[in-house]
């Protein structure tokens, strides 16, 4: 697997021109900044660089009745509510937001297949906004395992701008397998069945493919 997510690429090449074009103006017309820019440069791009890693996971232990983090970051939301796209009945919300600093990709919780897919152009509210679950650009994926199915719905958040997810429809997935990315600050939620076991609660630091969210 490489170090450097695919999804990275484009904005790493453009940030890096951008960063050479600014740096050779400023040694042609103001040399006495350029310490200081380049101080600037090699922040910006470990910033990137380090948004966009891709660091190579392994499920700990397989398991039909377990349901692993689909990604990075905190645990912000455990309740239940009523999920109306899809199951239109009430079911355990779980969200995790991902902050800049979180690795970005996105992983099956369960393995099965792909029962729906369907993206919703949207806003761009701040990812932890009660809202931002209904109203921003987001995709809304329901899995079907051997124990049950769950619905996993990757969020845009204020700066993010690039939901991708890479199954299709009616094709199987593996469990802590690469599914999708998004760029920059965003959550992912999750919806369970209500007789779902969560094992883990708000304020938690998770991981994708290496914590265990929950047991069928």
């Amino acid at each position: 697997m490489a170090l450097i997510h695919k999804e990275g690429y484009p904005t790493l090449i453009i940030v890096s021109l951008l960063i050479l074009i600014a740096n050779g103006l400023l040694f042609m017309f103001y040399p006495g900044v350029m310490f200081f820019s380049l101080i600037v440069s090699v922040i910006l791009l470990v910033f990137f660089l380090q948004f966009f890693r891709n660091p190579k996971r392994t499920i700990p232990h397989e398991g039909e009745d377990l349901i692993y983090a689909p990604a990075d970051g905190k645990v912000v939301v455990i309740e239940k509510t009523v999920e109306n796209e899809f199951y239109q009945k009430e079911c355990i919300q779980l969200s995790i937001f991902m902050s800049p600093v979180n690795v970005h990709v996105n992983r099956s919780p369960i393995s099965g297949k792909i029962r729906f897919f369907k993206y919703h152009p949207g806003k761009y509210l701040v990812a932890w906004h009660p809202k931002s679950s209904e109203e921003n650009e987001r995709t809304t994926i329901v899995i079907e395992g051997s124990k049950g199915s769950l619905l996993m719905r990757q969020i845009a958040g204020f700066v993010a701008r690039r939901i991708v997810f890479y199954p299709k429809e009616g094709t199987a997935v593996e469990q802590g397998g690469e599914v999708g990315f998004i760029k920059f600050g965003s959550r992912v939620d999750l919806f369970l069945p209500l007789n779902a076991e969560v094992q883990v609660k708000p304020g938690d630091t998770v991981r994708g493919a290496d914590t265990v969210l929950a047991r069928f």
